[in-house]
């Protein structure tokens, strides 16, 4: 049961952000330690594409008493073996966007194995950080973000003011402060009254891969406030357009469907919702 003043929309966007994979997954290990998951399949295909090295890298064998897909290389070997297989997804059409960028891949206890292509992540299963800033005016009011109408998700959706990756040169902090320049042109150190308000989770089917990913992230939210006189530009191609919004037209836009998954979850746990 929904508790009173939490609307309608918020324990069904709970709900789509927390489901199981659409198909058969197998564990996926790299350097004998569990780090995502697999669709069926899919790495059947990979496994029997050039390079013949493969052949001995990509293993299906058991892991802790169930079948399991094995990246078979040395702990110190993780990184270079992970950037084989991501390059492999792409040529087979298995990857989403390839963006350059590494993001960090680790085991159960949060220890790192090494570093995979973006691209690669949720075809893998392999579980990602990100960070959002919720940014109001001294008055009340929030600013949010229409995405690029060329963002490869969820083009011209709204969004918090910020919101981005975690890359493996990042920790939560670094990449709250480099993802806030890059897309919004300030300074963290500008803002004033910068706190965590929370993690939100997400573990559902993707559209990666053809439909082969699953996304598994822990969203870190910040809440700051933009003093006034201050306006957020985009300095990264990637924000279409800025509105500072009362909290009515927030909640309206909310009740709409209008922001991503991500945003419209982070704002409900600002609402306190």
């Amino acid at each position: 049961m929904t508790r009173p003043g939490v609307p309608a929309w918020v324990p069904a966007a709970r709900a789509l952000a927390c489901r199981p994979p659409a198909a058969s997954r197998l564990p996926f290990v790299v350097a004998g330690q569990s780090v995502g998951t697999v669709a069926e399949g899919v790495l059947d295909e990979i496994a029997s594409m050039p390079p013949d090295s493969f052949n001995s890298l990509l293993l299906k064998s058991e892991h802790k008493g169930a079948l399991a897909w094995h990246l078979d290389c040395a702990a110190g070997d993780a990184t270079a073996a992970l950037a084989l297989l991501a390059a492999a997804l792409r040529r087979a059409g298995r990857c989403g966007p390839w963006r350059d960028e590494q993001l960090a891949v680790c085991n159960a206890a949060g220890e790192r194995i090494g570093t995979v292509e973006r691209g690669a992540v949720r075809a893998l299963g392999i579980a990602t950080r990100a960070v959002h800033l919720v940014a109001s005016a001294p008055d009340g009011r929030l600013w949010v973000q229409q995405r690029a109408l060329t963002k490869p998700s969820h083009p011209g959706r709204w969004d918090t003011l910020m919101g981005g990756m975690v890359s493996a040169q990042d920790t939560v902090e670094s990449a709250l402060a480099r993802e806030t320049w890059e897309e919004a042109g300030l300074h963290i150190a500008a803002l004033q009254g910068v706190a965590h308000g929370g993690p939100v989770g997400f573990s559902r089917p993707g559209d990666d891969g053809e439909g082969a990913g699953y996304m598994v992230e822990r969203i870190d939210w910040f809440h700051a406030t933009v003093p006034e006189g201050m306006v957020p530009v985009n300095q990264d191609g990637e924000v279409e357009r800025f509105d500072l919004l009362a909290t009515a037209d927030v909640h309206a836009r909310l009740e709409r469907g209008e922001f991503t998954p991500e945003a419209a979850l982070v704002l409900a746990g600002f609402y306190g919702w």
